[in-house]
C-alpha cells in the first residue's frame, strides 16, 4: 500500500474524487499550508489531505463545524482538536489538488481544489506550522452489480432532482450524466442534501457498489420525504457553499 506525507486540511465537509470545492482560507495555520504549497513548482501538484472534522469538536459560537477565529498561531497547529488530533477526524478523506491559490490583500487565500483519491489517516503530525498527515491509498474497487446499480441511482436521482428543484427548473438530461459507476456514485454523493456523517459514510464505503446501494436508498428516502413538503426555494439548497477552514 502506498503512504505518503502531506499537509492536512479538517473541514466540516467531504470531499469526493472528482469533484470541485471551493475553500476560504483565513486561519494562520492553513494560511501557512498555503504559503508552503505556493512553493511547489507550477508543473508539480499541489496537494494536501481534505478530511472531515467529527461531530462536536471544532465548534464555534458562530455554528457547527465553524473553525474557532480565536485560535491564534501561538495555540499551535492543533488548536481545536485535543492532544491527539488523529482523534478528532474521520479516517478516510480525499487528496485535494488545488488548481487555485489566490492570496487576498488581507493576507487569507482564495483556494478552489478537486478531489483526486481516497487515503487513510495513519497519523498527524502537528510539530510544524500546520498539521502533517501520514497516508495510505484507499483503492476503488467496482463490487457486485455495480452497473445495474449505476442506472438505478441515476434514475433516483433524476428523480430526487425534479422533486427538489420543481417541475419549472431544468434537470440534468441523460447526456450530462456519467457512465462509469465510480464517477456516479462520487457525482451523486456530493450532489445530494445530506449531512457531514452521511457523505462521510458514502466516501469510505467499501467498495462502488455498496456506496450506490446506500445511495438508491438514501435518494428514495429523500424524495419521498420532498414529496410531503412544500414548495423549497431550490436555488438555495442546491448552489455549493465556500467553506471556511
Amino acid at each position: 500500500m502506498t503512504t505518503a506525507r502531506l499537509p492536512l486540511f479538517p473541514l466540516n465537509a467531504v470531499l469526493f474524487p472528482g469533484l470541485v470545492l471551493p475553500l476560504n482560507v483565513f486561519e494562520q495555520r492553513y494560511r501557512a499550508m498555503m504559503r508552503e504549497l505556493l512553493t511547489v513548482d507550477d508543473a508539480e501538484p499541489r496537494r494536501f489531505v481534505v478530511v472531515a472534522i467529527r461531530d462536536g469538536r471544532e465548534v464555534a459560537p458562530t455554528g457547527s463545524g465553524m473553525p474557532d477565529r480565536a485560535a491564534l498561531p501561538e495555540k499551535g497547529p492543533a488548536a481545536g482538536f485535543g492532544p491527539d488530533p488523529v482523534q478528532a477526524f474521520h479516517r478516510v478523506g480525499c487528496v485535494a489538488d488545488a488548481a487555485t491559490i489566490r492570496e487576498r490583500a488581507d493576507g487569507s487565500f482564495e483556494v478552489v481544489v478537486t478531489g483526486t483519491t481516497r487515503v487513510r489517516l495513519l497519523s498527524v503530525d502537528a510539530s510544524g506550522p500546520f498539521l502533517v498527515a501520514e497516508v495510505e491509498d484507499v483503492p476503488e474497487e467496482p463490487g457486485e452489480e455495480a452497473e445495474a446499480l449505476s442506472e438505478g441511482v441515476l434514475r433516483a436521482f433524476r428523480a430526487y432532482q425534479k422533486r427538489l428543484a420543481g417541475a419549472r427548473e431544468r434537470s440534468l438530461t441523460t447526456s450530462e450524466l456519467p457512465d462509469d459507476p465510480s464517477v456516479v456514485s462520487y457525482l451523486v454523493a456530493a450532489a445530494a442534501i445530506l449531512d457531514v456523517p452521511s457523505k462521510q459514510r458514502l466516501l469510505q464505503a467499501p467498495d462502488t457498489a455498496t456506496r450506490l446501494r446506500e445511495e438508491l436508498s438514501l435518494l428514495r428516502a429523500e424524495t419521498a420525504v420532498l414529496r410531503h413538503l412544500p414548495s423549497l426555494p431550490a436555488v438555495d439548497l442546491t448552489q455549493a457553499p465556500t467553506y471556511p477552514n
